[in-house]
């Protein structure tokens, strides 16, 4: 019979369910005898029954460059990752306190500027910046917060430590998938929540809905909440959806919406305009307002800016938050902790050369083999160069990209990503992997219990998105030590 675990070894990087020896961390020890104990053929059932599960929920995500054929079943692994209860609890306090710098941040950049004109920050990074919004100043939202929904992109080094890759403070997406791997591991593998004492993520479209509640200009018990959606094209659709229904909101796309001449937002309705209070925008800064950006979008809501500015309805994320969401301002999240908390940060970030600076653009040129390079407002994995995964070609490619436009790109050294056992062909192999975990922020903080766990299917990959190929996992945190 075949061993569909004869092999595993994730050396030298960081394995989420088993130490360098081989044996069980603590905490995955209950879940890796379960699991070592199935034969080739129970696990393959296993994976059928995930399979059906994902179709027969309709879970997929959308491809925007494979023609006709772009939706997809959702790709998902049974075997969950694991952490212990006391590592998440430190970096959910990183994250608390990085999402509390972030909105300082942001509300002081659009107000009184103070971090730039003490020169912490350089001003071109920030009021240069595309995501800057002109549009937004003299603004400050209900408790001075801006990005009230933030993904923030986690990895584990060799080292065992959490880093904080990047941040996602415009419309960041995946939580549903987070909810709905959770609900996937409960029907395949119901019997090991029993065992486990595993902290729920369900109630995250309840947090949600409270976290926008507290953004209403109206004092109602139940404030009319909106998710407004691009339309069933985009991407993330299946996620507006979802979020929509799980809050009891209304899903609507911005021909649902007007602003009237008392600057409130109404939506339509068989019995009539209904004043809505907050607004749960999926759409981009240059699609949400003909009126302040893009004139020529049908996405947006002509008035809306002007509804918000007047304090007639609340937007999360609220417009402007991406100023935030730039690669290179990431480099500085450590300073902004320190000079609006006067704390140390908890959960450290990653490295970052800006290519701006002559200094570090020549070491990045110089070590461009070894070396991350990333454009500094993609996302989804793309127009990103893995230095030791690339050509001499693909180097050479880069290294003009970034003599032609220094700004628009940072580097990071190549980190050893975790892995966590994955089925792959039949048998059981180290993937890398990273972590979104998600930060509600309004009159107070919530970090999910966990996270949107993407996996590298590939071997060897660190491209864990799934529009490049990447897979997802179930994420626990338990009690137990590592």
């Amino acid at each position: 019979m075949k061993d569909i675990w004869a092999g595993y070894n994730a050396f030298p990087h960081f394995d989420e369910l088993i130490t360098p020896s081989g044996s069980s961390r603590t905490h995955s020890r209950r879940l890796l005898n379960v699991l070592q104990r199935l034969t080739l053929d129970e696990m393959r059932q296993l994976y059928t029954a995930a399979d059906t599960a994902i179709r027969q929920m309709g879970i997929s995500f959308t491809v925007y460059t494979e023609g006709d054929n772009i939706d997809r079943n959702w790709p998902f692994d049974i075997i969950p990752r694991v952490i212990a209860r006391k590592d998440w609890d430190l970096v959910s306090a990183g994250l608390k306190q990085r999402s509390r710098a972030l909105n300082c941040f942001i509300n002081d950049v659009y107000n009184e500027k103070t971090i730039l004109k003490e020169g912490l920050i350089p001003e071109e990074y920030v009021l240069h910046s595309g995501n800057y919004k002109p549009q937004c100043e003299g603004v400050t939202p209900p408790f001075g917060v801006w990005a009230h929904i933030c993904g923030t992109d986690l990895v584990r080094n060799k080292d065992g430590k959490f880093y904080v890759l990047e941040d996602n403070l415009r419309v960041p997406s995946g939580v549903s998938y987070m909810l709905e791997n959770r609900q996937l591991t409960k029907r395949v593998l119901p019997d090991l929540f029993e065992h486990y004492s595993i902290l729920p993520v369900d109630d995250y479209p309840l947090r949600l809905y409270q976290t926008l509640a507290t953004l209403s200009p109206r004092d109602r018990r139940r404030p009319c909440v909106v998710v407004l959606t691009p339309g069933i094209y985009n991407s993330a659709y299946f996620e507006h959806a979802f979020l929509a229904q799980g809050m009891g909101a209304e899903l609507v796309e911005g021909s649902d919406l007007f602003v009237d001449s008392d600057d409130c937002v109404y939506m339509k309705t068989v019995e009539g305009p209904e004043r809505v209070d907050v607004v749960y925008r999926r759409i981009d800064d240059e699609f949400m307002d003909p009126e302040a950006f893009r004139k020529d979008s049908v996405l947006g809501v002509p008035g809306l800016m002007r509804a918000w500015k007047a304090g007639n309805v609340g937007i999360a994320n609220a417009p402007g938050s991406g100023v935030a969401d730039d690669k290179a301002v990431y480099a500085y999240v450590p300073e902004m902790i320190r000079y609006y908390l006067n704390e140390e940060p908890l959960i450290n970030s990653v490295k970052t050369y800006l290519c701006i600076n002559e200094d570090e653009r020549e070491y990045v040129i110089e070590h461009i083999g070894d070396l991350v390079v990333k454009p500094v407002n993609e996302s989804g994995g793309y127009g990103i160069m893995v230095g030791p995964h690339s050509s001499k070609e693909k180097h050479k490619e880069f290294i003009r990209l970034i003599r032609a436009n220094p700004a628009n790109y940072v580097a990071q050294p190549t980190l050893s990503l975790s892995t966590a056992p994955t089925w792959c062909n039949d048998s059981i192999a180290p993937r890398h992997l990273d972590l979104r975990p998600f930060i509600l922020q309004g009159k107070d903080v919530w970090v999910t219990p966990g996270g949107l766990t993407r996996v590298a299917m590939q071997e060897g990959s660190l491209v864990v998105n799934s529009s490049q190929g990447g897979g997802s996992k179930d994420t626990w945190i338990v009690g137990g030590n590592s």
